[in-house]
């Protein structure tokens, strides 16, 4: 398994200062040396603005952006694709599913064969917005695969139960799965190293966070996102659960809170590097 960094994680206010920033490039840059410098192996970045705006690539700009990547000995564990509203309207989804397909073609560009988003929560039971759902993930699992890559859905909205049944139900496998271990502790209470088990032939992707529910289910009074190791995972058997579906991609840090992102990202990148020499991966 390798460590990587979400580059956006550098940032205290995260999305919103790259927005706001006059030179999203030189951001970006910034973001993959600080990655560099603290031995990560890989960046993830989004590519619905910024630098890697998806509408805004060319081969040129493209080949600047990965020559830069590489020269810092790192390469793209994934894009992040999320447009932040999911699949469920089928007014959008015409315009969110060939946007979609154009960050799948930029991360083609950019050497990298794995996109990340949500996809909206999925319920258990059959409903207009769960098909609605299902047909533009159908499509973008047939295009996803189609071109050797794979669309994966982050998890954490729903049970890793009720998310393997929908992608069981597509019929393609180019919709695979971006394991949010926070996520799933966080939002719905769900255990991740049984996640793990339930899902592991659509695991193509991880993000390294931590985090607590507050209150319990069925009606939480929210989450708190921790440092790793001070939330509810259960690093000592999620990460060897890894190890035994036989996962050796990425576990890609993201932070999206606190005062000191980079001290936080430094920390959970020394929690992982220990954790997996402590537990004997990679070996």
């Amino acid at each position: 398994m390798k460590i990587g960094v979400m580059v956006e994680s550098f940032k205290a206010s995260s999305i919103d200062s790259i927005v706001a920033s006059n030179d999203p490039m030189l951001t970006f840059k910034e973001g993959v040396k600080k990655a560099a410098k603290l031995g990560a192996e890989g960046i993830q970045a989004y590519a619905t603005f910024g630098a890697l705006k998806f509408d805004e690539m060319t081969s040129a700009k493209a080949k600047e952006i990965l020559d830069f990547v590489k020269s810092q000995g790192l390469i793209f564990s994934a894009i992040c694709g999320d447009f932040g509203h999911g699949f469920m309207s089928k007014d959008n989804n015409a315009k969110n599913v060939e946007n979609s397909k154009r960050v799948l073609d930029v991360a083609k560009m950019l050497e990298c064969d794995i996109v990340t988003t949500h996809i909206g929560a999925i319920s258990e039971e059959e409903s207009e917005s769960k098909d609605t759902a299902r047909a533009a993930c159908r499509e973008l699992a047939l295009y996803a695969d189609s071109i050797g890559s794979a669309f994966a859905v982050e998890t954490g909205p729903e049970t890793s139960k009720v998310l393997c049944a929908f992608l069981d139900s597509l019929g393609a496998m180019g919709v695979r799965v971006n394991m949010d271990p926070a996520n799933l502790v966080m939002c719905v209470a769900d255990d991740p190293v049984k996640g793990v088990e339930i899902l592991k032939k659509y695991i193509v992707h991880t993000h390294a966070k931590d985090g607590v529910m507050l209150g319990s289910m069925p009606k939480p009074d929210g989450w708190e996102e921790l440092p790793l190791g001070k939330g509810g995972v259960d690093w000592d058997n999620y990460l060897p659960t890894l190890a035994k579906i036989g996962y050796k991609g990425f576990l890609t840090i993201e932070r999206e809170v606190g005062d000191n992102p980079e001290a936080d990202i430094k920390l959970a990148k020394d929690f992982l590097t220990e954790k997996l020499a402590e537990l004997g991966i990679n070996k």
